[in-house]
């Protein structure tokens, strides 16, 4: 877990956003209900809902995965975004224990 690549990904409001959404989807995502969440939100329902050209939210998205902090499953055409647990699991152990 690299710790720096984690924070700098933290360190945006639109990010920190976006895994706040992705925290509790059928919340945030009602449009998506009927296909579920099983894989994720898609990324058109992120785009739209943090109003960001199409550009800028997959910079961001690609940040917050590389950090380790959202999975990306793809079908098809589409690719779906969900919130990597075992990550935020393991940041809070590292915060508590060597910060």
């Amino acid at each position: 877990m690299n710790q720096v690549e984690i924070f700098k990904a933290l360190a945006n409001k639109s990010r920190l956003q976006i895994l706040t959404w992705l925290k509790d989807p059928e919340v945030h995502f009602p449009e998506q209900a009927e296909a579920g969440f099983v894989n994720g939100v898609c990324v058109g329902q992120i785009q739209a809902k943090v109003g960001l050209t199409q550009s800028t939210v997959s910079e961001y998205l690609t940040s917050l995965q590389r950090a380790g902090l959202i999975t990306a499953t793809r079908t098809g055409q589409w690719t779906y975004y969900k919130r990597n647990e075992a990550a935020f699991a393991a940041l809070t152990k590292i915060i508590e224990s060597e910060i």
